[in-house]
């Protein structure tokens, strides 16, 4: 009788076991397809994005003789900004913007942008339409490239109106852009993105130059926390 008993027990646990297994093998539900504009951000480090507590930078403009550069320190978890020179340092929060602060603000949303574009596309996509051209002629280089069109509403921001072309390969990540300032045909600006560095996973474009000029804008002194 005991030992009835006991291939009885040995049986369950034998039954318990098969069907526990069959619930740890279940299929992964399928990942959503990232669009457009998440691939071109998650192809400069988006996802280590989130680890950034602080970010510090100096944005500079080298044209023929002269040389223009800024400081910014910004911690994106609580959106505070310092404006770094070498006479003062101002530090606000964005939420608490007063009209003493929106000149500084509006350099500090420039620079940035110039930073971090690729990042852009997925904080602002709800404020722009956008179109894809699968091959189109690069204005710089005249290679073949992707060709993304973003235009923003003309409402909202310190710039509303106006719209970007990026220049990319399949590799998505951004070699050259047009900005048209309100949306004008003629470009207002065309640069490279080159001089790439990957800091904590994330990738900069350190140098913006105009063909043809001794133009370049550049970042230095990035760092990341």
């Amino acid at each position: 009788m005991k030992k009835s008993i006991g291939i009885a027990a040995v049986l369950l646990l034998l039954l318990v076991s098969c069907k526990t297994d069959k619930k740890e093998i279940l299929p992964t539900p399928p990942q959503p397809e990232l669009t457009l504009l998440e691939k071109i951000a998650q192809a400069n480090g988006y996802e280590e994005w989130k680890n950034v507590n602080e970010l510090k930078f100096t944005f500079n403009v080298d044209k023929d003789s002269t040389h223009f550069e800024r400081t910014w320190t910004w911690k994106p978890k609580i959106n505070e900004v310092s404006s770094i020179t070498a006479d003062t340092t101002i530090t606000y929060l964005r939420k608490n913007l007063d009209s003493t602060l929106t000149k500084t603000d509006a350099s500090f949303i420039n620079d940035k942008y110039w930073l971090l574009a690729p990042f852009q596309l997925v904080w602002d996509a709800k404020s722009f339409e956008f179109t894809h051209t699968v091959e189109s002629e690069a204005p710089i280089s005249k290679k073949p490239m992707q060709k993304l069109t973003i235009v923003y509403k003309n409402e909202g921001g310190y710039t509303p109106g106006d719209a970007y072309d990026f220049y990319f390969g399949a590799n998505f990540i951004l070699q050259e852009w047009v900005f048209r300032k309100e949306n004008q045909e003629e470009p207002s600006m065309t640069t490279t993105w080159e001089d790439y560095e990957t800091i904590n996973g994330i990738k900069f474009a350190k140098s913006h130059k105009m063909e043809g000029q001794n133009f370049n804008l550049n970042f230095t002194g990035i760092q990341i926390n």
